[in-house]
C-alpha cells in the first residue's frame, strides 16, 4: 500500500499540490502571453485576462471544494476523538469548521469576480480567503494545543504554530508595506508639487494593498486593472515587497494543510444508505433492516 492510499491522507495532499499547481500554471500562462510582469505580480493579476482566466477559475472551485472536504474530515476526526466533557475543544472545533467553510465559499467568489471585472465582490473573496483562512488556522494551532500531549505529540503542535507565526507574519508585513508606501507617496507629491497624474510610466500611482486583502485605491488612478509595473514608477520597491507578501501569505496557508497528512492516515469516513423499503413506488414504508454500507470514497471513512 502506498502512503497515500492510508486512511485519507491523499485529500489534504491533493488540496495542496492543486492549489499550488492552480497559482503556478496560471503565473506561467500569463507570463508566457505578455499579459503579467515576470518578477511576482499579484496572484489575482495572473488569473485576470483569458484564457488563463477561465482555468484559474474552475482550479480554484475545485480547490474551494477539496478545501471544504478537507476541513470537514478534520472536523470529524477531532469531534470523534474529543469527549463530549470537552466543551473548549468541541466549540473550537466547530468554529474552524464554520470558518473553513466561509474560507471555501470566498475562494469561490476570488475565483469568478476577477479585480478588473468586478473589483468590490474580489475584494470580499480575497478578504473572506485569507482573512477567514487565517483565523482557521488559528483556530486549529489552539485545537492542537489543547490536544496534545494525550491526542498528539508536541511535535505537531509547534509545526502548526509555526505555520501560523509564518500566515500572520505576512499579513503583518503587507500592511506594513501598505502604510510605508502610502507615506512615501505623500513625502513624493508634496515635493514635486505637480498634479496628481502626468505621464503614465512615472507619476502613476501604483496600489499598495495588505497582501491578504486591503488595496488603497488612490484618486484617479485605475489600479484595478494595472497590470504592469515600470521600475520607475513611484512606490515599485514597496509594490514588490507587497507581491511578495501575497505570495507568502497564500502558501503559508495551503502549507498548513500538509500538517494534515499524518493524522489523515488514522481516519476513513464511510456514507451509510438507510432503506425506509424494498422498492421506490409510492406506497406505505415497510421496516427494511438491510443498509450499505460503503466507503464514502476509495479506502474507508
Amino acid at each position: 500500500m502506498w502512503w497515500f492510499q492510508e486512511g485519507m491522507c491523499f485529500l489534504p495532499f491533493t488540496l495542496v499540490v492543486w492549489t499550488a499547481a492552480t497559482f503556478i500554471f496560471a503565473y506561467i500562462t500569463a507570463i508566457s502571453l505578455g499579459h503579467v510582469d515576470p518578477l511576482l505580480p499579484y496572484i489575482s493579476d495572473t488569473g485576470t485576462m483569458p484564457p488563463e482566466r477561465c482555468v484559474f477559475g474552475i482550479m480554484l472551485n475545485v480547490s474551494a471544494f477539496l478545501g471544504v472536504a478537507t476541513m470537514y474530515v478534520r472536523y470529524k476526526q477531532v469531534q470523534a476523538l474529543t469527549g463530549m466533557e470537552q466543551n473548549r475543544v468541541l466549540q473550537l472545533n466547530f468554529a474552524g469548521l464554520l470558518l473553513g467553510c466561509i474560507s471555501s465559499f470566498g475562494m469561490c467568489v476570488v475565483a469568478n469576480f476577477q479585480k478588473t471585472t468586478l473589483f468590490s465582490m474580489h475584494l470580499v473573496g480575497a478578504m473572506l480567503t485569507f482573512g477567514v483562512g487565517a483565523l482557521y488556522i488559528l483556530c486549529q494551532t489552539l485545537l492542537s494545543f489543547y490536544m496534545q500531549p494525550h491526542i498528539h505529540n508536541k511535535s505537531m503542535f509547534w509545526t502548526r504554530l509555526s505555520v501560523c507565526i509564518w500566515t500572520f507574519s505576512s499579513i503583518i508585513s503587507s500592511i506594513l508595506t501598505h502604510k510605508t508606501s502610502t507615506h512615501n507617496l505623500s513625502q513624493c507629491q508634496s515635493c514635486s508639487h505637480q498634479p496628481h497624474i502626468s505621464s503614465p510610466d512615472k507619476t502613476r500611482v501604483p496600489l499598495f494593498v495588505s497582501s491578504m486583502v486591503m488595496y488603497s485605491i488612490l484618486s484617479g488612478v485605475d489600479v484595478p486593472k494595472k497590470l504592469h509595473w515600470n521600475p520607475t514608477d513611484h512606490g515599485y520597491a514597496a509594490h514588490l515587497a507587497s507581491t511578495v507578501s501575497e505570495w507568502s501569505l497564500a502558501f503559508s496557508f495551503i502549507s498548513f494543510f500538509l500538517t494534515y497528512i499524518r493524522d489523515f492516515k488514522k481516519i476513513n469516513l464511510r456514507a451509510e444508505a438507510e432503506l425506509h423499503s424494498s422498492t421506490l413506488h409510492d406506497s406505505a414504508h415497510y421496516n427494511y433492516t438491510p443498509r450499505e454500507t460503503s466507503p464514502l470514497l476509495a479506502g474507508s471513512i
